[in-house]
């Protein structure tokens, strides 16, 4: 059964990310994208990174939603979707990706690769992480939740008014004061 997922989803990631060069449309192409890496993360908690795993795809799907609002705010194109080319020289860019690919692929085969010592370790996700951080995991996490709470109240901080502000702060106002007219309660 595993195998049959990871083959499906090698070639699904495979698919969707040559798919990015093919369509002619930003959007088109960013969630051919967002399609490939989803796959990837998918392989990856078939490798048994679990959290590694999810962590790609919580990453590459908000990071995707991110680029799409800038492509709608900020392109001449309506939502990215008109016909257009993304790529310059497409020869020449098709010459290098075949070499880097051939050049990947020869080393993956040739390349000495050590045999395992020793038996896998129970906990893979705390061994990534004790290797990439070491003794500063502790440091790295209280990191992630000191941004994560400057993203919130710059947020909060950031918005005039809250969402209850409309109807007064006792929530009791008959009609509520909403800066655009057709608002909710007239």
């Amino acid at each position: 059964m595993d195998v049959a997922v990871f083959w499906i989803l090698a070639v699904l990631a495979v698919i969707s990310g040559a798919m990015v060069f093919r369509f002619d449309s930003m959007a088109r192409a960013t969630f051919s994208l967002l399609t490939s890496l989803l796959c990837v993360g998918g392989l990856v908690v078939l490798l048994g990174l679990d959290y590694l795993g999810i962590v790609i795809v919580l990453m590459m799907t908000i990071e995707m939603a991110i680029m799409a609002v800038f492509m709608v705010m900020y392109m001449m194109n309506p939502a990215g979707l008109m016909p257009m080319t993304m790529m310059h020289n497409k020869r020449g860019a098709a010459v290098v990706c075949g070499l880097v690919f051939l050049l990947l692929a020869a080393g993956i085969l040739f390349a000495p690769w050590p045999a395992r010592r020793g038996k896998a370790s129970a906990d893979p996700t705390m061994e990534l992480g004790m290797s990439l951080m070491g003794p500063q995991m502790l440091t790295m996490m209280t990191l992630g939740m000191a941004l994560f709470a400057t993203i919130v109240a710059t947020v909060v901080l950031a918005t005039r008014r809250g969402r209850y502000d409309r109807l007064g702060d006792d929530l009791r106002a008959q009609r509520a004061d909403d800066p655009v007219r057709g608002g909710v309660g007239r």
